[in-house]
């Protein structure tokens, strides 16, 4: 929906209210002319239920106002003495028309100074377990999102098992787009295939301010999979799926290396911006995939330890014949230490020759290891549109940006010609910034590599802390990773563990909170 349509549809929802209050009002001591007036007739109805002025701004807050109407439909009942169940349940299921049958058709005995204390132990839990929904929520929405890692994308830096705390206060908050949807969940309802969502009605794309002005190169991003799809939340198999809104597409997690105005180059694995190769933080390990050749008459002593030792977690493959193990995925300084191992013979890194057609933007030219100069675009800049050069934004116009009126844009190719919207277009003029995201295992990182540019509308947030790390390695023998619970995904030098500090201030607290007691009860003597 177009703000414009939002906003007559706001005015729809003003009409709504006046027609089914006005007389409520009245009852209470107000004007009806008060049930018409938009966000001050919230105000006032505040008032009628003796509830904080404030709680307007909760109805206002995607998402949190669909726990919220419920909350004031009952609420307005309840002020004019219909408390049953019955009335709590046609109040909720008629979405508040019910109160148009109380205005039109009962006494309308106002109860100015109701108690609003729960009156049995089932109501008080109701009441506290929605006021921890609506506060979760909240910050979930606007302040930090918990995240697991789930693929070895950004194995080293972060691993498989990772539970994360993403900032969204470091890009902004993004408003949610989707605004019907069930809380603290995202696409799918747990343990079902059933969407969590309604897709209409959306809002606008709105980022509230961050406290960091850009995203950098080499941050850690978390973003919506731009080309996501879902299959099979309705449609049986085999039928098409389901186009998911922007907010409700997977999260992935990658590291951004390219940035708006960019041009970016990889060759032989190495990326290169604007000519010059990409300074990684040292936190980032790189990995790659190498062939490394063994002497069969002096084999590596103890090699099961070596690999234990070099933390090799993509696996390994054995070629017998040719007397070479492929490692998937290895650093830099990995390789160097195999290099300097008795019995290794030689260890080289796997570069791609062959051209790949699934690499974007699908010219059959490029490869994982070898592709570009690619431009990185940047809201506000213009390029030249032509045959050669749609491949690259073909999808930025067609899926990720619309026409000045907000509809999706009728591209189309003609012989030579490329048509927008009817017309004739030789350039075009990008509305948002793009971003570049890879994994730092290279070699094992489904990324922009295949499926190009991640649209500014689609960032998410920060990966800023890891609470908890969990080392399930598939053998049967889970752990916690202690020397990864409680750090900074962020900063310089190595990760290094708060955990320890954490206990002691927790310990502090709990001692100091006993002492405050105890002279508490002396000084009460």
């Amino acid at each position: 929906m177009t703000l414009y349509q939002w906003f007559v549809f706001f005015l729809i929802i003003q009409v709504v209210h006046f027609l089914g209050t006005w007389k409520l009002y009245e009852a209470a001591g107000r004007k009806k002319w008060e049930a018409a007036i938009p966000v001050y007739n919230a105000i006032v109805l505040m008032k009628i239920i003796n509830r904080p002025t404030w709680w307007t701004l909760l109805l206002f807050i995607p998402i949190i106002n669909l726990i919220m109407f419920p909350v004031i439909w009952v609420e307005t009942l309840r002020s004019f003495g219909k408390r049953s169940q019955l009335d709590t349940i046609l109040g909720v299921v008629t979405c508040g028309l019910y109160i148009y049958y109380i205005n039109y058709t009962q006494k309308l005995d106002y109860i100015k100074e109701r108690s609003l204390h729960p009156k049995n132990k089932t109501a008080d839990t109701v009441s506290s377990l929605l006021f921890a929904i609506i506060v979760a929520t909240f910050v979930h929405t606007y302040f930090v999102q918990p995240y697991t890692i789930p693929t070895s994308s950004l194995e080293k830096s972060l691993l498989i098992g990772d539970f994360l705390f993403v900032s969204k206060v470091n890009y902004g908050a993004r408003v949610p787009m989707t605004t019907v949807a069930l809380p603290m969940v995202h696409d799918s309802i747990p343990m079902t295939k059933r969407k969590s969502y309604l897709s209409f009605p959306q809002l606008p794309y709105l980022r509230l301010p961050g406290i960091e002005d850009k995203i950098e190169r080499a941050d850690i991003v978390v973003f919506n999979w731009p080309v996501d799809t879902v299959h099979y939340f309705f449609e049986q198999k085999g039928k098409p799926g389901v186009i998911k809104p922007i907010d409700k597409k997977s999260n992935y997690v990658k590291r951004c290396v390219g940035i708006p105005g960019d041009s970016l180059a990889i060759k032989d694995g190495t990326i290169y911006i604007n000519g010059k190769v990409l300074q990684l933080p040292e936190r980032a390990k790189p990995q790659f995939s190498y062939a490394v050749g063994i002497d069969t008459k002096n084999p590596p002593v103890d090699f099961e330890n070596l690999l234990r030792e070099l933390d090799v977690t993509d696996g390994v493959a054995i070629n017998e014949a040719k007397d070479t193990l492929y490692f998937r995925a290895l650093t830099a300084a990995s390789a160097e230490r195999l290099r300097n191992t008795a019995g290794i013979t030689i260890v080289k890194q796997q570069i791609a020759k062959n051209v790949e057609p699934s690499i974007f933007p699908n010219i059959n030219k490029w490869n994982q290891d070898n592709l570009g100069p690619i431009y990185i675009p940047e809201a506000g800049k213009t390029v030249a549109l032509t045959l050669e050069s749609l491949p690259f934004y073909k999808r930025i116009i067609t899926d990720y940006e619309k026409d000045e009126n907000g509809n999706k844009n009728d591209l189309k190719v003609t012989g030579n010609e490329i048509r927008l919207n009817g017309k004739v277009v030789n350039s075009y003029t990008f509305k948002q910034n793009y971003y570049w995201m890879m994994g730092d295992n290279r070699h094992n990182s489904e990324d922009s590599r295949y499926w190009g540019y991640v649209p500014a509308d689609h960032i998410v947030g920060k990966p800023v802390f890891i609470w908890m790390s969990w080392d399930a390695n598939g053998k049967g023998i889970n752990k916690v990773r202690w020397d990864r619970v409680f750090t900074t995904v962020n900063g310089e030098g190595q990760p290094q563990s708060y955990f320890k500090i954490f206990l002691i201030l927790l310990a502090a607290f709990f001692v100091g909170e006993y002492f405050w007691k105890k002279r508490k009860e002396k000084n009460n003597i």
